[in-house]
């Protein structure tokens, strides 16, 4: 088993000694958590002495310290849920201390880097590659990943729609968003298997066709394709650590908002509040670093549309986007650093994963056959 090791190491050394891409470095990294210091000090200051503020100020200043000291704890919670379903689709072999630094660097990359979640992805990516884990199966796991957690949010939504519509849940500030909202997520859960499905069916080779760019297509096809249906394979053999981590990294940010909403002195319903967190995360898919700017006027416009009170709102979502940013980046920072010490240390410690397709497949075999 060590020889074998030995050969992947030997026939894959370009790749497993693959540098950190630049806009992986540490110093980026740390450039970048600065920039953000920065930018906290700025909107501090406008919050501070800016006109037409007094009543956000109100509610700053008469901040309830125990409920901030709850939400970073939630939000840690939230982070090491990350790092459960990242290790239960990507590898459940792989030891616990590097599901750890790569889970958690995947995090900061996203707090600190991220373009619409592609500078976790990116990381990712790059450190299974570097750790010995083949593309192809880091294409299928990446999308499994990514479908995975999307569904948590997906499928939240559905729920609190149809808990509004069957009377369970009262008081909807908004029905018709409300409405919309869960009739997209219902159109989603049908139309990505289904799309999933029809990229997996079997094409005829064009020989002629072998350049980088159809090379790549295929890639894609092939990553999409098989990755959603690893994805489904995974919540049909029950996995715990994917239900775990994926429902407790959302649930957990969720209750992060909330904490910050009490704290300022206000609670929304938990219909209206778990809505508008779901649909105004939204808003950190515009392609900005670190979600700021788009994910709090995502939020803050879709509760004001549930008619939610502008100043304690503003208040809650520019505080729970603080803790969001900065616990899994300081946290992840520090993993990364300790991520490229092991990966220089260890011989391509992710190789124990290969392959990971037998493996996934194989469970929804005793259920198929029974």
């Amino acid at each position: 088993m060590q020889v074998g090791a030995r050969g992947r190491e030997k026939s894959d050394n370009g790749s497993s000694k693959k540098p950190v891409p630049d806009e992986l470095s540490p110093t980026r990294l740390l450039r970048r958590l600065l920039q953000f210091a920065a930018l906290g000090a700025l909107i501090a200051i406008v919050v501070l002495v800016g006109p037409g503020l007094g009543e956000l100020r109100s509610h700053l200043a008469h901040a309830k310290a125990g409920w901030l000291f709850a939400a970073v704890g939630l939000e840690v919670l939230s982070a090491l849920s990350y790092v459960v379903i990242f290790r239960a689709v990507f590898c459940p072999r792989m030891t616990w201390r590097l599901s750890y630094q790569i889970g958690m660097s995947e995090e900061a990359a996203n707090s600190v880097l991220s373009l619409s979640g592609s500078g976790g992805l990116a990381l990712g990516a790059w450190a299974l590659r570097r750790g010995g884990m083949n593309a192809e199966q880091i294409g299928r796991k990446t999308v499994a990943f990514f479908f995975l957690t999307s569904l948590v949010n997906v499928a939240a939504v559905i729920v609190f729609a149809a808990l509004y519509a069957l009377g369970v849940l009262h008081n909807d500030r908004n029905a018709p968003l409300t409405y919309v909202a869960g009739a997209a997520a219902l159109a989603a859960l049908v139309f990505v298997p289904a799309l999933a499905a029809w990229l997996r069916r079997e094409r005829p080779v064009v020989r002629s066709r072998n350049g980088r760019l159809f090379t790549l297509a295929r890639f894609v096809r092939h990553s999409l394709g098989h990755g959603v249906r690893d994805g489904l394979l995974l919540l049909r053999s029950g996995s715990v650590g994917v239900v775990l981590g994926g429902v407790g990294t959302t649930a957990f940010d969720l209750a992060v908002l909330g904490a910050c909403f009490r704290a300022f002195g206000y609670s929304p319903p938990i219909g209206v509040l778990a809505l508008g967190y779901l649909i105004g995360q939204l808003g950190g898919n515009v392609p900005l670093p670190g979600g700021i700017g788009g994910l709090d006027a995502g939020l803050i416009g879709t509760f004001a549309l549930f008619h939610q009170p502008l100043a304690a709102t503003t208040a809650a979502v520019l505080t729970y986007h603080a803790i969001a940013l900065w616990i899994p980046g300081l946290l992840g920072s520090v993993a990364f650093l300790q991520l490229r010490n092991t990966l220089q240390r260890e011989a391509q410690p992710a190789a124990i994963c290969m392959p990971l397709a037998t493996p996934i497949e194989a469970l929804s075999l005793p259920a198929a056959q029974s």
